[in-house]
This record gives C-alpha cells, structure tokens and sequence, in this order.
C-alpha cells in the first residue's frame, strides 16, 4: 500500500510538473553516495530483510538453548498405610500395615553433550519415620548423590534433533544475511541507475536546450535574409517548423527529466520527508568514464566465490543436508551405553518399637550425619549397561529418508541452476560493459565531426553557398552525437555497476558495511 501511494504521488508530481507555470521546490544538491545512504536507510524491503536476519540470529540462539543445563528441583511429603499380609510386617497390634510417614527433596541438573550423550547429576534427600517394629531406626535419614551418563552408539550419535537445529538455524541466518546483501546490493544498483539516468536526463535538457537556441538563432538570421530582400518569405517556414518541432522535443525531455526525478526520489525519500517530494534534485557528482579492460574470467571466479545468491542457495542444501542426515539417523536401531555412580547416606535414631540392636555410632545423627556418610560410608552403587532399542520395519523412518533425499537433491539441482545464471549475468555484463566502453570513443568521434560539420555549413550557409535545410539537419545530427555520447558515457558508468554487482562485489566496491546500514 506504501509503495501504491508513493507511485500515484510520483504520478501527480510528473503531471503538476508538465504544468504551464508550475514550480518545483528548492533545489537540492546530492552526491551519489549521500543517495546510496538515504536509500540504504528508507528502503522498506531492506527494514524486512535486516527484521529476518534479526529473527534468524535468535532462532540461532534459540537452537543452540537445547544445550543449556537443566535443573530440576524436587519435594514432597508421603504418608502410606499398605496392608502386608505377613506375620513379620512389623505392624502394631491389630494391624495389617504399619504407617509410613516421609519427607523429601531432591535436585538433578542434566547437559545435553554435544556427541549427542546427556550427562546427569543427581542428589537426594529423605525422613522417614515409622510406627512398624521391624523397621531399626526412626526417624531414619538417608541420603544419595550420583551420576549417569547415556551416550548414543548409533540412533544419535552423528546427530539429533538438537544438534540438526542448530544447523539448520545456522543455515538460516547465513540465508537470511545473503538475502540482507542481495538487497543492498540491488538497492546499490538501483540508486546508482536512478542517479546517472538523472544526470544523463539533465544532459539531455541542455542538449534540447541549445538545439531549440539555434533554431531560433536559424530563424532569426533566415528573418533578415527576408527583410533584406535576398531570400523569399517562403524560407520562413523551415526554420519554424524545425523550432516548434525542437520545443516539443525540449518538452518530452523535460518530462523524462520529472520521471527521472521521480525514480530517484522514489528510492531515497520516505513517507516523513514531505518536502523533499518537491524539491529539484541536482546530481552534482559527474560520468567520470576512464574506460578500463574487463578480465571476464577472473569476474566469473568472483561471482562464484562472493554472489548471496550463491551464498543463499548453499545455505538452503546445507539445511536439506542435515534434514537427511537426521532422517537417515531415525532408520538406526537405538543403542545406548549407560553408565552411572551413586553413593549413599544413612542416619537416624533407633526406632523405640523396634527390636532391640546396638546402632553403630557413626550412623546416629540427623541429616547432616547422613550427608556426611555420603563420603566416609561404604553404600555404593555401580551400573554399566547397554540398551538396544529395535524398531519393527520402521516404515515412517525409510520414508522420511526418502523424502529427505529427495529435497536435497532439488536443492543441489538449484544451487547448480543458480550458478549458471550468475555465469551467464556475468557474461552479459562484460559484454555491455566492452560495448559501452567502446561506444565512448566512437561517440566522442561522432560529435567531434558533427561540430566542425556544423561550422563548415554555418560557414557556407554566410556567404549564400548552403540551405537552411542542411543547415538544420547539421544542427540536428550535432544533436544525435551530443545524446548519443551522453548516452555511451551513461551506459558504461551503469554497465560498471552492472559488472560489480553480478559479480558481488558492488557492496565491497562502494566501501559499505552492512552492519552498519540499519
């Protein structure tokens, strides 16, 4: 909708502009780079594609939270009456069951392992007390601390789902900065076509500008070569209507003077600038041309080493990679090494219904005196183990493979696509810039030879030798040579640009940083 407005107030512009008397703003002086950096901030595309490189470095950081520790904190309080249908339950009297009354807390912090294992910390603490007789202490304290670790042999060992986002959230933020380059790169391009085009379209009023003085200088001598009584009034009509034909030229190329105006201000102007949409830019940088050779094959290296075109597309297979990397991970039986170490504490006060025994001195105490027999104590535990998990056909598996596969192939198939257009931009590109390059000279040459051309038949056209008709077709192939050689020089500044930015190097060209284009 923005871009809609600002294309009818373009429209409107041109129109007011084509208007007898109508005035423009203020003249606005403007260098090409003052327009790359106006452009380079305003243009909305740009916003959104800085928004999702934004986004995509957060969904980075975001991925990469799997691998944060995790803390599990635990409590709670029991109290359980379970019927024991043995002489020897220790219950009370006239009781099934004796009651069992605990509290409880316990914490475990687990990592996940970049090898695709989980590393887990464990410690635990309880009281229980008890009516049962047969129990020997209570309240009875015990306490356990530990640690496990389960590493993947085959399903998980190359990669997981953790590992596979974080690659692929790499992959998308290396995407989303080439998509942020491409779109500097051809805002570059654009300015810098909008910025010559103005200053070829400005060229181009001058040129009909001087074209129109000497048509009327033409009639102004043709009118008193008819005063004089040497040339018939019917000579008149040649040069007016050649006058009033260069007006109208004078005109269009005015028009083509507020489009151009338009295009520029379209690409550095925003909703805010107000005033500035009726202002008159003046380009006041000039087409320096210094024609200079063109190697196409080192251009052709360059555009396949540096294009963000390349750089989004082998982001986009080196997402597909790890999709099937982690499809193929899933037709893996799961085998799991796991091996763990816990120690224990216990303490507590002989349990007063209890049978009589002699508690060793060590263990009576609180909490405390169980935590510290965590370290002095001789309750272990040891656990090494293997853990096969076999899935039956695993169709779901194969066919998720497949479909990976097939992806990535599509991706390769582009990558490969896109690498032969960025050749044959490059080629093109050398070609226009060898053409236009050329042009400047045969240009140059053409407008030399159509001035003293001009000057010869003025000379003739003095002492009665020529016709005001050569002498107007003199004047307008003076003319064609001025615009031609604007045009040439024009086109070889912008084949220039052209060259640079498909080979990716317009950006490293112009010195800009795009780290700091916010």
């Amino acid at each position: 909708m923005e871009r809609l407005v600002k294309a009818l107030a373009s429209v409107l512009l041109l129109a007011r502009a084509l208007q007898p008397g109508f005035a423009m703003g203020a003249e606005r002086p403007l260098r090409l780079d003052e327009a790359i950096r106006m452009a380079l901030q305003r243009n909305e595309g740009l916003i959104i594609d800085r928004e999702s490189l934004v986004s995509a470095e957060a969904s980075l950081g975001g991925a990469r939270g799997a691998y944060d520790p995790q803390l599990e904190l635990s409590g709670g309080w029991s109290r359980s009456t379970e019927p024991v249908n043995s002489a020897f339950s220790g219950a009370p009297a006239g009781r099934f069951a004796p009651e069992l009354k605990s509290t409880e807390a316990g914490a475990a912090i687990r990592q996940l392992l970049p090898s695709g294992g989980t590393l887990s910390l464990r410690a635990q603490g309880a009281r229980q007390t008890t009516d049962g007789s047969s129990a020997l202490l209570s309240p009875a304290f015990s306490t356990g601390m530990g640690v496990e670790l389960r590493q993947p042999l085959l399903r998980n060992l190359s990669t997981d789902a953790s590992r596979q986002a974080v690659r692929a959230a790499d992959a998308g933020r290396h995407q989303a900065l080439a998509s942020l380059q491409r779109s500097v790169s051809e805002t570059v391009a654009a300015v810098d076509r909008a910025y010559w085009s103005l200053v070829a379209a400005r060229q181009g009023v001058s040129v009909r500008e001087d074209a129109t003085r000497l048509a009327e200088q033409q009639l102004g001598d043709t009118q008193a070569r008819v005063e004089s009584g040497t040339t018939p009034g019917t000579e008149l009509s040649q040069p007016r209507a050649e006058l009033e034909r260069r007006r109208a030229d004078l005109l269009a190329q005015r028009e083509v003077l507020a489009r151009a105006q338009n295009t520029i201000k379209l690409l550095i102007l925003g909703d805010a600038d107000g005033a500035g949409w009726l202002d008159e830019i003046d380009p006041t940088d000039s087409v320096a041309t210094t024609v200079a050779p063109v190697d196409a094959e080192a251009s052709l290296r360059r555009a396949l080493a540096t294009r963000p075109e390349l750089a989004a597309a082998r982001a986009a297979l080196e997402r597909r990679h790890t999709e099937t990397a982690l499809a193929r991970n899933g037709v893996w039986p799961a085998l799991d090494a796991v091996v763990s170490y816990d120690r224990f504490g216990f303490a507590g006060s002989r349990n007063p219904v209890g049978p009589a025994s002699t508690i060793p001195p060590d263990m009576r105490g609180d909490l405390g005196t169980s935590f510290d027999r965590l370290g002095d104590g001789d309750f272990e535990a040891t656990r090494v183990a293997l853990v096969l998990g076999l899935p039956i056909r695993n169709r779901t598996a194969h066919a998720d493979a497949a479909v990976a596969r097939s992806a990535e192939n599509q991706a390769e198939a582009d990558l490969m696509r896109v690498r032969k257009l960025v050749r044959a931009e490059v080629l093109d590109a050398v070609a226009a810039l060898e053409t236009a390059g050329q042009r400047i000279e045969a240009t140059r040459a053409g407008r030399e030879a159509a001035e003293i051309q001009l000057a010869a038949e003025r000379d003739r056209y003095s002492t009665g030798l020529s016709t005001n008709f050569l002498v107007l077709t003199r004047q307008n192939d003076l003319s064609r040579a001025r615009l031609d050689e604007i045009s040439a020089r024009t086109d070889y500044r912008i084949a220039r640009t052209e060259l640079a930015r498909a080979t990716g190097w317009l950006i490293q060209d112009r010195g800009i940083d795009i780290g700091t284009t916010r």
